[in-house]
């Protein structure tokens, strides 16, 4: 009989119950005997106690109240179908399945398979302290490994039930999901889109976003569901399972990192990774943000504790913006305008600090060194010179591939810096404001004083005519001190102040003794204030001092 279910094996058990002898039953022939006996009729109707009655209270008193044997028993009636599912073994199997993953770890009494290190105390002090010591022992995941041996199809429905009893917890499901993503998922991108194993991978990733929890805010890490999108894109998924990630991603993009987000873009594209669905992702998280921030502002106290707790989220995703924005400079191919597009996605309050953006400017410039000057302005017009630390505007301050405005622009506030932070220690009331943060139009108005005010000091200036000789050059005292003070600037910047002297020279007469009194040998410093350094520009009212950094 080739269409008699459980084989040979299975007609052996329903010839030795008819002829009185012995059969043993177990978790691995149960339900191919079950089948078989249907098939033959063996009910109640033909004999009382018949082969049927007696399996059925083997499944019932012993099958489906033992964890690991409901597990053996569902695996096995994939081969006896449709047989197993007509007769219900297979919705029974998953109910015991299910019921039991929602039972308190304190009643826990049967074994199961967990490999991670329980954290069981060495000693029991008396017996008060068993039940709880029982309850520590035992995870609330305890269940997540056993059942990842189940194909895929019996996973969905057993997940299915899980969620639908509404006792589990958003998080252990999410361990379960990854578990059994990383139980079957291969390793290797190759192996991921094989021929031969894609068609059951885009199945796989596709069952297991179908059984993320339906509160998207919770449960799943951001870096677990980057991982399942990038899978997803390889095996090509359905949109909507994509879609679906993106939405989930964008509500937690504060806890990713910058290598979560390196999406690899697909064909046929030239890029390295895929800029524009990670933007995407961004924009969705500030859309998630200015709705709940408009909600919290309409709520009492609380809502103030959200509103603040959710600007310093947004200042996390605006380093991680940086951060992504530098890796992704890298890419010769990487276009600017997706570069400024992608700069673009956060607001200015996230982006207080702009050394993170600078960094990813620098590097955008150094692997693209046939940009036009256009494109350079543009590109350096993202950053806000007011917003780099000390250290920063340093290394700006000799980078070659700058534009030379926007190094001018940094020596100048670094100027007014240095000038601010000297008139707030006079406590000047009308500069301690320095101190603080600008708005842009105190920042412009500031500036624009402090431009008039070094202008009237340089052409006080007064160049002593005899301390040139006919060749052009300073006299021998003069040239000492000019060429010791002159050492101490980078090449570029001396290039940059040699420029700002000229213009200030063709405004003075020559006067040696304002001359000599302005400007000053750092070899003249007091060896206490002396410091290594890359400019030292000494005006009436302020010394500027300028240390020399180097990015790592």
């Amino acid at each position: 009989m080739v269409d008699f279910p459980g084989g040979p094996q299975a007609f052996e058990i329903c010839a030795k119950f008819c002829y009185g002898m012995t059969v043993t039953l177990n978790a691995y022939n149960v339900v191919a005997a079950r089948c078989a006996a249907e098939y033959l009729q063996m009910t109640e109707d033909a004999d009382r106690s018949n082969l049927i009655f007696k399996i059925e209270v083997f499944l019932n008193s012993s099958i489906f109240r033992s964890w690991k044997d409901s597990i053996i028993v569902l695996q096995t009636t994939k081969t006896l179908l449709p047989w197993s599912e007509n007769l219900k073994i297979v919705g029974r199997c998953i109910d015991s399945i299910a019921s039991k993953t929602s039972v308190d770890p304190a009643n826990i009494t049967w074994s199961y398979t967990y490999k991670r290190k329980l954290l069981v105390p060495d000693k029991i002090v008396d017996d008060s302290m068993k039940s709880r010591e029982k309850i520590e022992s035992v995870p609330k995941d305890w269940w997540v490994e056993d059942i990842c041996e189940l194909e895929t199809d019996h996973y969905k429905r057993v997940m299915t039930v899980v969620k639908s009893k509404g006792r589990m917890d958003g998080a252990v499901i999410c361990e379960a999901l990854k578990t059994y993503t990383v139980r079957w998922l291969p390793g290797s991108v190759d192996a991921l889109v094989s021929v031969v194993n894609s068609w059951r991978n885009k199945l796989l990733v596709e069952t297991i976003v179908s059984l993320l929890p339906s509160d998207q805010g919770v449960g799943c890490s951001c870096s677990f569901l980057l991982k399942l999108l990038k899978i997803a894109i390889l095996v090509g998924v359905d949109d909507s399972a994509k879609e679906d990630l993106v939405n989930r991603i964008s509500l937690k993009l504060h806890e990713a990192s910058v290598k979560d987000l390196l999406i690899p873009a697909s064909s046929p594209q030239t890029i390295l990774y895929d800029v524009e669905m990670v933007q995407s992702i961004v924009n969705r998280y500030m859309m998630h943000e200015k709705c709940s921030q408009n909600l919290n502002v309409e709520k009492n106290e609380k809502g103030c504790t959200d509103f603040v707790l959710g600007h310093g989220l947004l200042l996390n995703v605006g380093k991680l913006v940086d951060g992504y924005l530098e890796e992704i400079a890298r890419d010769p191919n990487l276009s600017l305008a997706s570069f400024v597009d992608m700069s673009r996605s956060i607001p200015e309050f996230a982006r207080p600090v702009h050394d993170g953006l600078y960094k990813a400017i620098d590097m955008y410039l150094k692997e693209h060194p046939s940009l036009t000057k256009a494109e350079r302005k543009k590109i350096c017009g993202l950053m806000d010179v007011k917003k780099l630390t000390t250290d920063a505007s340093m290394h700006a301050a000799q980078n070659e591939r700058l534009p030379l405005r926007v190094v001018v622009q940094l020596l100048f506030f670094e100027q007014v810096r240095a000038a601010a932070g000297v008139q707030s220690l006079n406590t000047n009331p009308r500069h301690t404001s320095y101190s603080t943060t600008y708005t842009e139009e105190e920042w412009e108005k500031t500036a624009a004083e402090d431009c008039v005010s070094v202008k009237k000091q340089m052409s006080e200036i007064k160049i002593k005519e005899d301390g040139f000789q006919t060749t052009g050059k300073l006299s021998k005292k003069s040239s000492k001190n000019s060429k010791s003070g002159m050492q101490l600037l980078p090449s570029r910047s001396r290039r940059i102040f040699d420029k700002l002297w000229l213009v200030g020279k063709g405004q003075v007469e020559n006067r040696s003794s304002e001359t000599s009194g302005s400007l000053q040998s750092p070899a003249s410093m007091v060896p206490g204030d002396t410091c290594p350094m890359d400019i030292f520009l000494e005006f009436p009212d302020s010394t500027y001092r300028c240390r020399s950094y180097r990015m790592p």
